[in-house]
């Protein structure tokens, strides 16, 4: 119970690694708000772990607002938000994105962990205390051809965490970001453009422990860095990617 008496908001918590870090977090005592924008979703990983459902839009300010209305008002204090949402574009040469393209993974990616952070650190910061958490992923740190804005809008992410981190430090909060590698999510297909035998073995032989991360593999990372034990831990991008980056 590492989490016992602790709140957390999940973003993008109604599949994937944000389902798995939610149901992570509620198994070690946590009340989670599971926030998504499909609303089914989100209500399904709530019942599940008798979290709270919240509908949102990460990339517009007022969806962000009211999801961090609903979360003082449900639980009064906000010890942990994780930005998990994250959306890429279908693999392409650079020139070939279009602009709606480009304008929505980073808007869903970058502009939605500004937004929580104007709603959300203002109280963790009165509080001073509080644990962020940013979903980045490995193609921040060693990118992927053709899928160059996507890897951007990631290495962002991971410079903003570092970023926050140096700002937040002396209010008591700490700030972190995880790198995971290509994982059993519903992104997957989107990333290797077709979900084939061949396209997972060429995916799987760029990552040296041989499978894709899991869900379990991010709650289980996640938990560690929100949780108490990692009070000294502030700025890290931490990969979890099989040994990808080496």
């Amino acid at each position: 119970m590492r989490l016992k008496g602790k709140t957390a908001i999940v973003t993008g918590a109604g599949s994937g690694f944000g389902a798995g870090i939610a149901r992570r977090f509620a198994s070690e005592g946590a009340r989670v708000m599971v926030a998504d924008i499909n609303e089914a979703a989100a209500r399904a990983v709530a019942d599940e772990i008798g979290g709270l459902a919240q509908t949102v839009d990460v990339s517009r300010d007022a969806s962000v607002a009211a999801m961090a209305r609903a979360a003082f008002e449900a639980f009064g204090r906000l010890d942990i938000l994780v930005n998990n949402a994250g959306v890429t574009h279908l693999p392409a040469a650079m020139e070939d994105v279009s602009e709606a393209d480009f304008d929505r993974v980073l808007a869903v990616n970058a502009k939605s962990v500004y937004l929580t952070a104007c709603h959300i650190v203002p109280h963790m910061k009165a509080n001073r205390a509080g644990a962020i958490l940013n979903i980045a992923s490995t193609a921040g740190v060693s990118p992927r051809p053709r899928l160059n804005w996507y890897n951007a809008s990631k290495g962002w992410v991971i410079t903003a965490t570092k970023a926050m981190a140096v700002e937040l430090a002396p209010s008591g909060v700490r700030v972190n970001a995880l790198n995971p590698v290509a994982g059993e999510t519903p992104l997957l297909k989107s990333f290797m453009g077709e979900d084939t035998p061949e396209m997972r073995a060429k995916f799987l032989a760029t990552i040296p422990l041989g499978r894709f991360s899991t869900p379990e593999d991010m709650g289980n990372t996640a938990l560690f860095l929100c949780s108490d034990e990692a009070s000294m831990i502030t700025g890290v991008a931490m990969e979890v990617d099989g040994g990808r980056c080496i």
